[in-house]
């Protein structure tokens, strides 16, 4: 883990590192060559980011169309104040 160049890892790569859990950071370090540090970043991100895997933007409201709603709101208190 020398000065050297730049080393892009894939998605999949950071995956399996951040869920290799069954050793310490050290010996994880030492067996995929990289650094304790970056491990420690990757597992926060995917502590972060693992209710996305489960779809919770699923979970939200509809985007409401409010100018439809503010038209249908005048509507009906035209038809209340046409019935009175």
């Amino acid at each position: 883990m020398g000065k050297g160049t730049r080393r892009k890892h894939s998605a999949t790569f950071k995956a399996k590192v951040a869920l290799a859990g069954d050793k310490t950071l050290a010996e994880l370090a030492q067996q995929f060559e990289v650094y304790p540090n970056q491990i420690t970043d990757w597992q926060r991100q995917l502590c972060e980011r693992a209710a996305d895997v489960f779809g919770t933007s699923g979970t939200s409201d509809p985007p409401v169309n409010v100018k439809s709603m503010h038209a249908k709101i005048g509507q009906w208190t035209l038809e209340n104040d046409f019935l009175r």
